[in-house]
C-alpha cells in the first residue's frame, strides 16, 4: 500500500468514526457516568496525576461543572497589516493584564514584543508563510528562524493550501517539516494552520495527519483573512485526528466567552482572537477579525 492508498484508508477510518460518534448525555441523562458534568471525582483524580488539560463535551459550562481558565488558553491577536506601534504595545499591555497565554503579531514587530514581555509570563507568538502559505519552504524556515532569533516563543506556519488540494502530499509534510525542525531546533512552539474554510472534510483529516506526521506541537483551523473560521464541528474532527498527542487552536471568528467556551468543549487547547478582552470579560464584539 503506497502513501496515498493508506492516507484514503485512514480519511476513511476517520470519517466512520466521526459518524459513529456520540455524546454521553443526550437530553441532560449520562447513559455512562464517564463525562465530566457526572463523574468529577473522576476529573479530580485525572488532574491531580499531572493532566493540565480535560477535554468535555458541549453543556459543561452551562451545567456548573469544570470550566477552563479561558485567558491562560487565548492567543491575543493582532495581524492587520495596518496594525501601528501604539497598537502593538497596547496589545502586550492588555495580555499581562489578563495573562494571555502570549501575543500574536506579525513578524515585525517581535523584536518589539518580546522587549515589552520579557520577564512575563506571555509568549511572543508569530506567523510565517501568512496569510497564503504559498511562499517557498526554504522562505518559511529562514522567516522561523529569523522570528526566533528576534524573540519569538512560537510560530503558526501556514500549509501550502493548493499542492494539498493537488494530493502532493510529500510536499506539504515536508513544507511543514520544514518550520517545524527549524522551531524545534531553538525549542520554540509550531502550529500549523490548515485553513479549514477552504477545504473539505478529508482534506482537513489529510492536513492534520500529515502535521502529526512532520512533528508539529498544534494544529490550528484559520488564519483569520480568508472564508469561514473556527467551528466547533472542526475543532472536533481535528481533535478526533490528532488524538491528545497534539494541541488544537481554533482560530477566526471568535467573538464571544460563549463561542470560545463552546469551542473549548469540542476540543481546542488554545484559541486565537483579536476580541480577547471580551472574551476574557465575558463582553461580546461585532469586530472585523485580526
Amino acid at each position: 500500500m503506497n502513501r496515498q492508498q493508506l492516507i484514503s484508508q485512514i480519511v476513511e477510518d476517520v470519517l466512520k468514526e466521526k459518524d459513529a460518534s456520540h455524546t454521553c448525555c443526550k437530553d441532560g441523562v449520562c447513559t455512562d457516568g464517564m463525562c465530566v458534568i457526572h463523574n468529577k471525582e473522576g476529573v479530580k483524580n485525572i488532574v491531580s496525576n499531572g493532566a493540565t488539560r480535560v477535554s468535555a463535551g458541549v453543556g459543561v459550562d452551562a451545567a456548573g461543572g469544570v470550566e477552563p481558565d479561558l485567558a491562560r488558553m487565548i492567543d491575543h491577536t493582532l495581524l492587520k497589516p495596518e496594525a501601528t506601534v501604539e497598537q502593538v504595545e497596547r496589545l502586550c499591555a492588555e495580555a499581562k493584564k489578563f495573562h494571555f497565554a502570549s501575543v500574536c503579531i506579525n513578524p515585525s514587530y517581535v523584536p518589539l514584543c518580546a522587549k515589552i514581555l520579557k520577564d512575563t509570563d506571555v509568549k511572543v507568538c508569530t506567523v510565517i508563510g501568512f496569510p497564503l502559505g504559498a511562499t517557498a519552504s526554504e522562505t518559511k524556515a529562514f522567516e522561523t528562524e529569523r522570528a526566533i532569533r528576534d524573540g519569538a516563543t512560537e510560530v503558526d506556519m501556514v500549509i501550502n493550501v493548493g499542492r494539498l488540494k493537488s494530493s502532493d502530499y510529500d510536499y506539504v509534510e515536508s513544507d511543514i517539516f520544514a518550520v517545524v525542525s527549524t522551531a524545534k531546533r531553538y525549542h520554540a512552539l509550531s502550529k500549523v494552520i490548515l485553513e479549514t474554510g477552504l477545504l473539505t472534510d478529508e482534506e482537513k483529516i489529510k492536513a492534520c495527519m500529515l502535521a502529526k506526521r512532520a512533528g508539529a506541537d498544534f494544529v490550528k483551523t484559520s488564519t483569520g483573512f480568508s472564508k469561514g473560521g473556527a467551528t466547533a464541528g472542526d475543532i472536533a474532527l481535528m481533535r478526533l485526528v490528532v488524538g491528545s498527542a497534539m494541541g488544537v487552536k481554533a482560530s477566526g471568528g471568535v467573538r464571544s466567552r460563549e463561542d470560545a467556551l463552546k469551542l473549548v468543549a469540542s476540543g481546542a487547547d488554545r484559541i486565537g482572537a483579536s476580541a480577547s478582552v471580551a472574551i476574557a470579560s465575558g463582553a461580546t464584539t461585532a469586530g472585523g477579525g485580526y
